[in-house]
């Protein structure tokens, strides 16, 4: 009997002092990239009631809070310039634990489906453009930090989730996300900081999967009882990725989102502008850190099957920006191959990263001499048979005069064909024309599932597709 008092006693002693080890979420650890110049949250869990003591290496300041009676933690600590010096964090309630080899510098998080899932490595019979190369010279971006947020589909919203960050090796980078990863390399080259980035991806997603139940309840077309999610496919599944992966993450402090998604929307093109800036706002309010800048990538061109339903989800894409503040799309008409009209991921991940990178640039750090928009169609005159086109984005003129693809024509029949185009440089405008059309009504440029085009302003950023008809 004695001995087992003495047992319990010791086991009693043991279970306080593992209480007392203050715990952290796993994407508060070694390795990470903390966003520079200003204040980011750090949390988690210790003994309820208990101070929280945390240094860091950068400052000779003592920063305090307390956890409260569950608890739970939280406090502002503010950051330096961003640095390539490798700096480490304290935190005690007691009990220290130090986190280490941590950079200062820009923080991004990224989301979206399987185009931003994809690594470096690839998917089975879908490989990523250079990327043995990007592999093998990958331990020389030092500056670059990932965390893969692991899949996690809850019904109820979670406070931790799995992801540990990791320097950039050939072995590790083989994982990353390979759009993320060339506009993180992009980045960190233009601005020369470390960048982090955090991937939070699922295949096949759709954009209420990444929304919460109260925005989700106003959508009458999903059922959000857990019979009707769980007859629905895992990766199409709404609420539960917001629940499981993104939630967790919202305290910690990022610059902006990149996201790469909608080809499992294709066919809702009559509500997604509007949900997908419903879920910009849920995710900048969950963040708390203001209009936080949203940059996305228009989806591919793709064989959908029968009409044009590829087509109007992108115009959907394309209208979003107008309903979401500090926003970007770019197009991304010319990054596949005729090969791929069945192959939903295009191998060419390089310049969907450098892209994004130009509209970050450009944007958010305000690089002016950086160029971040092809051209986008503005206004239409009929003349003389031919349709006369002008565009935003094209100050220093096009890419070529002839030779142009993807044009399509339509008189008042709303029947439309192949079309020439032509440019005239000096007015900066596309003339479009067709002997099977005599009097025109309408123009599009590629505005098909599958049609790839090949004008672009004078930095190489591709036309946007685009439809001057209602039809």
């Amino acid at each position: 009997m004695k001995k087992k008092f003495i047992y319990l006693t010791l086991f009693a002693l043991f279970a306080i002092g593992a209480n007392a080890k203050v715990k952290l979420p796993e994407i508060l650890g070694n390795n990470m990239v903390l966003q520079q110049n200003t204040k980011v949250k750090f949390w988690g869990d210790a003994t309820p009631n208990k101070v929280i003591a945390v240094t860091v290496s950068w400052s000779n300041g003592k920063f305090q809070t307390q956890s409260d009676k569950e608890g739970k933690w939280l406090l502002w600590l503010p950051t330096p310039p961003a640095s390539y010096e490798n700096r480490k964090i304290s935190i005690s309630d007691g009990e220290k634990i130090t986190l280490s080899n941590i950079l200062i510098g820009e923080v991004w998080f990224c989301s979206g489906q399987s185009n931003m899932e994809m690594p470096l490595n690839g998917f089975w019979n879908c490989p990523i453009l250079d990327a043995n190369e990007t592999i093998t010279n990958a331990g020389a971006n030092k500056g670059i930090r990932f965390a893969t947020i692991a899949k996690n589909a809850q019904f109820t919203p979670q406070t931790s989730c799995q992801g540990k960050w990791q320097v950039c090796n050939p072995e590790t980078a083989v994982w990353f996300s390979a759009t993320a990863y060339h506009f993180a390399t992009a980045l960190n080259r233009a601005l020369d900081v470390p960048v982090g980035v955090i991937n939070c991806s699922w295949g096949g997603s759709k954009v209420e999967s990444w929304t919460n139940r109260e925005i989700l309840e106003t959508y009458k077309d999903v059922d959000l009882t857990t019979e009707g999610i769980n007859k629905v496919r895992d990766y199409l599944r709404p609420l539960l990725m917001y629940n499981g992966m993104l939630k967790p993450l919202t305290n910690y402090t990022i610059k902006g989102f990149l996201w790469y998604q909608g080809e499992s929307n294709v066919g809702m093109h009559d509500t997604y502008a509007q949900r997908l800036a419903k879920m910009v706002e849920l995710w900048r309010k969950d963040w708390g850190l203001g209009n936080l800048p949203f940059y996305f990538v228009e989806i591919a061109p793709y064989e959908y099957g029968e009409g044009n339903l590829g087509a109007y989800l992108r115009e959907a894409q394309y209208k979003s920006q107008s309903l979401i503040p500090n926003s970007g799309m770019i197009s991304t008409n010319d990054l596949v191959e005729s090969y791929e009209a069945k192959n939903i991921h295009p191998r060419n991940k390089i310049l969907v990263g450098k892209r994004l990178c130009y509209m970050a640039l450009a944007n958010t750090y305000e690089l002016k001499s950086v160029e971040c928009h092809g051209p986008e169609y503005k206004s239409m005159e009929i003349k003389d048979g031919k349709a006369y086109l002008s565009f935003n984005y094209t100050q220093n003129g096009f890419s070529r005069e002839k030779g142009i693809n993807g044009f399509e024509i339509a008189g008042t029949d709303k029947v439309f064909h192949p079309a020439t185009a032509i440019t005239d440089l000096n007015k900066k405008i596309i003339v479009v024309s067709s002997e099977e059309v005599k009097d025109p009504a309408a123009v599009r440029y590629c505005f098909r599932n599958f049609l790839i085009g090949n004008i672009y302003n004078s930095r190489e950023l591709p036309m946007v597709p685009f439809r001057t008809d209602n039809y």
